[in-house]
């Protein structure tokens, strides 16, 4: 049963159909193989409506509709031009910038996708103009893309906690460790460029533009305080941090910055409520697929022929680590989190794992693979925004890989690298 759910999917994804139509098409034959029939569409139906039940899920198209708004609006070039006053004047500033920036649009979307069009869209030509080549800056643009899925809010550990019950408060912060690190190494790596290739420097910004671009940008940086000062300072739940966002984003770029109107915002919602649609249709035939691998024991089958039943904690986190990496090279980031993680769940409660650190380690992943060759799909995204040809984009992205790679295994040796801001928020 298992090859003729996983052919069929495999069939159905190289003939072209969204990723929706194989799961859908998986689960329903499990069903009918496992029931003998169609008698049990009905429990199909019920995992599907499970699946998008659980209330977290209601930040998802609330923190989408946000950063759809601030991309739009004003609040995205704010803070890049607060970044630039800062850092564009060093060697490599701008590539640090650009960095830089991803991690603080990341801070107030959640989005590897929206960060790479509202900060490339802006900063590329910058770059190219600076002296810098292409396929560095394309690299750049969506490997540091991938911070936004680790510094909260993440749509990725959202989902993540929804399937697996893990405290999504407590993910959050336990990704602004390896995001910071991330972004201190791509730093480093930019400098490192720069001088290598003489890049020439930008004009250092007087003390009087910063303090103009800090003055503003200072409603933009308003989004953190909320997302994070909001959740552990115990006035919102992520859920609830969420709405205060779209109510805020909407406040700033429609009364404070007069940047959209009415229809604008009407078509930004819109837009938004076909990209949750897509997300919610993909959860709930998500939930389906788990309860058919689940029930006809799929996963324990998979599992023990590669021996994972009898290794420890740390090969337990590298084959999870491997798997999503892999998986996420070729499918899309949501779906691999919902297959996965119910089949890796019994191995890790068995072994004791920090369910958090275990989720930062996949949401890390998850981020990675999204930007790795062959089908990542951000690099679709660049290739769309950028209009270039997919060996351009992917051509610079080894070095990038291979940082992001180092993290993942330092948090697998180090697990307080994540684990340690978590503690000190949640101490008792």
């Amino acid at each position: 049963m298992a090859w003729a759910i996983f052919g069929s999917m495999i069939v159905l994804l190289l003939l072209g159909f969204p990723m929706m139509i194989p799961l859908i098409a998986g689960s329903l034959i499990g069903f009918v193989a496992l029931f003998g029939g169609l008698g049990q569409l009905d429990t199909m139906v019920q995992q599907i409506l499970g699946g998008i039940r659980p209330a977290s899920l209601i930040a998802v198209p609330m923190f989408i509709f946000a950063a759809d708004i601030m991309t739009r609006g004003q609040s995205a070039n704010r803070l890049i031009d607060l970044v630039m006053a800062f850092v564009g004047h060093i060697k490599g500033g701008l590539a640090v910038s650009t960095a830089t920036a991803c991690t603080l649009f990341g801070a107030v979307s959640g989005s590897t996708q929206a960060t790479v069009v509202a900060v490339g869209g802006p900063l590329r030509p910058r770059m190219l103009k600076a002296g810098y080549n292409d396929s560095f800056i394309l690299a750049l643009i969506v490997n540091a893309s991938d911070i936004a899925f680790l510094i909260p809010p993440s749509i990725g550990m959202i989902i993540y906690g929804v399937v697996s019950g893990t405290s999504i408060s407590e993910l959050f912060i336990a990704g602004i460790g390896p995001g910071l690190l991330i972004l201190m190494m791509f730093s480093i790596y930019s400098y490192i460029y720069a001088v290598r290739n003489n890049v020439p420097v930008e004009e250092k910004t007087s003390w009087a533009d910063r303090g103009r671009a800090v003055k503003r940008a200072l409603w933009p940086l308003g989004f953190p305080v909320i997302i994070i000062g909001g959740i552990y300072g115990g006035i919102f739940s992520p859920t609830e941090a969420a709405a205060a966002c779209v109510i805020y984003a909407v406040f700033l770029e429609t009364i404070v910055f007069r940047e959209m109107s009415m229809a604008q915002l009407y078509s930004t919602a819109k837009s938004t409520g076909l990209i949750t649609a897509v997300v919610f249709i993909l959860v709930g035939a998500g939930a389906a697929f788990s309860y058919v691998i689940s029930f006809a024991q799929i996963p324990q089958a998979v599992l023990g022929g590669i021996g994972i039943d009898d290794m420890g904690p740390y090969g337990v986190l590298f084959t999870i680590s491997i798997a999503f990496f892999v998986g996420c090279m070729f499918v899309d980031p949501i779906v691999v989190i919902l297959i996965f993680v119910p089949i890796f769940a019994p191995v890790v409660n068995a072994v004791g794992l920090d369910p958090v650190l275990v989720g930062t380690i996949i949401t890390l992943q998850v981020a990675i693979g999204s930007a790795t060759p062959p089908f990542g799909c951000d690099i679709f995204t660049a290739i769309a925004v950028f209009k270039r040809p997919y060996v351009e984009v992917v051509k610079g992205t080894p070095p990038f890989i291979f940082m992001l790679l180092s993290v993942a295994v330092l948090l697998i040796f180090f697990p307080q690298i994540a684990l340690f801001l978590r503690d000190l928020a949640f101490s008792k």
